[in-house]
């Protein structure tokens, strides 16, 4: 099943066009040292971008797919970023890469999945290594790879996974218009989700594992109000039940409720697999650091939803890249 957010979807253009007019596309030079080499092209990044480039630094923006802008692009509508309300996710991505280029920031497409410091007479330089057997060289790294959704960890999920199982209701959604969906979690998102159903759908099943939600209580309200939604608390998904795609949510009580669509918002893992032995973590596997970005290790920050904090919002990681960005030009500066 694939998603709308494809890129040869949304503009037909193929693989050899799309490596042949990438705007801003760095062409290779393994002698070059980036001042800034920026790994992730969500808002955290890209704001990163914009302020090393103001600061007329040598920036790299290594992102794992073509034109990808993070998480964002996946959103429908986006009410609460400032100057911008109603908005959807893809084009404020797209506004915030274009100021990048704007400014002169270079692009690399590719999968970042080793870091090396190598010492140097006052401070020594990043090498950091590619799934395409890559390696580039920076003064300073700024980590800004974001989280995944996490898995519920049942029977069936992987199986269905594209074939009814999603972890986007806004991406897949519409697949299921007039049908029967359960959305799987307890926070803002699963609510968010369920809201979000209730208008496609013809009936949707929220289930929460325990008595009350996480989320806002005024979402919560929302769907108590909807004809179309049942909600169910102390309630656990024990397997996806199926054939060629999904026919129905099996409970731990034995219940089984006829969906085609099983929407699991359950929370987000941090993408930190590379950096285990290279900055601290904390146990949940998110970066520990303050919004300076600053972390164990010199002249890697870090910033967006892969730090430690405690609200993940697109305003809070454009924050974050700023002053991740910032710090790491006095470290620059202190240094080199």
């Amino acid at each position: 099943m694939e998603r709308i957010t494809d890129m040869e979807k949304r503009y037909g253009i193929t693989n050899y066009e799309k490596n042949n007019r990438m705007e801003g596309e760095w062409k290779m030079n393994e002698n070059q040292i980036f001042d800034v080499l920026i790994i992730g092209s969500g808002p955290a990044g890209l704001s990163a971008a914009v302020y090393a480039k103001r600061a007329n630094l040598d920036v790299l923006v290594a992102e794992k797919e073509y034109h990808g802008t993070g998480q964002i692009a996946e959103s429908d509508q986006v009410d609460n970023y400032l100057g911008m309300f109603g908005m959807n996710g893809y084009d404020m991505g797209e506004a915030f890469r274009e100021h990048a280029l704007r400014l002169g920031a270079e692009f690399y497409e590719g999968m970042a999945d080793g870091f090396s410091a190598e010492p140097g007479e006052k401070a020594g330089v990043w090498k950091v290594h590619f799934a395409d057997g890559q390696t580039v060289t920076a003064r300073t790294v700024i980590y800004c790879a974001g989280a995944s959704h996490r898995r519920l960890g049942v029977d069936g999920e992987e199986k269905f996974a594209g074939r009814g199982v999603s972890y986007c209701a806004v991406c897949d959604g519409a697949f299921y218009r007039g049908k029967e969906a359960a959305v799987i979690g307890g926070g803002d998102t699963a609510l968010g989700d369920a809201l979000y159903l209730s208008d496609l759908c013809g009936k949707v099943y929220l289930i929460h594992r325990r008595d009350e939600f996480r989320g806002s209580a005024s979402a919560v309200e929302k769907l108590r109000e909807k004809e179309n939604v049942e909600i169910l608390t102390s309630a656990a998904p024990a397997r996806i039940v199926g054939e060629q795609t999904v026919t129905a949510l099996e409970l731990k009580d034995g219940r089984q409720l006829p969906v085609s669509g099983a929407f699991v918002a359950v929370g987000m893992q941090p993408q930190t697999e590379p950096l285990k032995g290279v900055v601290e973590l904390d146990k949940a596997g998110y970066v520990v650091a303050d919004e300076t970005g600053v972390t164990s290790a010199p002249g890697f920050f870090v910033a967006g939803d892969v730090r430690t904090k405690a609200l993940r919002q697109v305003v809070t990681a454009v924050s974050d890249g700023a002053n991740a960005a910032v710090s790491a030009a006095e470290y620059l500066k202190q240094y080199f």
